[in-house]
């Protein structure tokens, strides 16, 4: 169990960690990395800044929190996949290198390592309720 645990924060919090970054790097007046309009560059509308913004500080308090209801965890899970595969898709859409088609894509693995581990965790943790009656 101690194993599983390790695994899924490792994994939860390079993920939220890489969202915290990319909510606040991308609202920045000069954010960091090669694009100085990351919005304008992949053909993306500027609201939509401030959408994902809000979206990625809820997504990640609801998996960093561990009160927070199971239902809940499973939409922030589902919102940062959508997110890393949409990133990959505009980054390959406007021509950029590799990596940067190739990076949400590790994450999005990380992403699935960690709900794979979250329900682990959960499928233990109840076994281990349900056991002991």
């Amino acid at each position: 169990m101690r194993r599983d645990k390790v695994i899924y924060w490792t994994m939860t919090g390079m993920v939220c960690g890489i969202m915290a970054f990319s909510a606040v790097n991308f609202n920045l007046r000069h954010p960091f990395g090669p694009f100085e309009k990351p919005f304008p560059h992949l053909g993306l509308p500027s609201y939509l800044r401030i959408e994902l913004t809000i979206a990625k500080a809820l997504a990640v308090l609801a998996l960093l929190i561990p009160q927070v209801p199971r239902k809940l965890k499973e939409f922030a899970y589902f919102g940062f996949a959508i997110t890393l595969i949409s990133a990959s898709i505009a980054h390959f859409s406007v021509g950029d290198s590799v990596m940067f088609v190739v990076d949400p894509l590790l994450f999005f693995g990380a992403l699935i390592v960690s709900y794979l581990y979250s329900n682990k965790m959960v499928d233990q943790s109840s076994m281990s309720v349900t056991g002991s009656i």
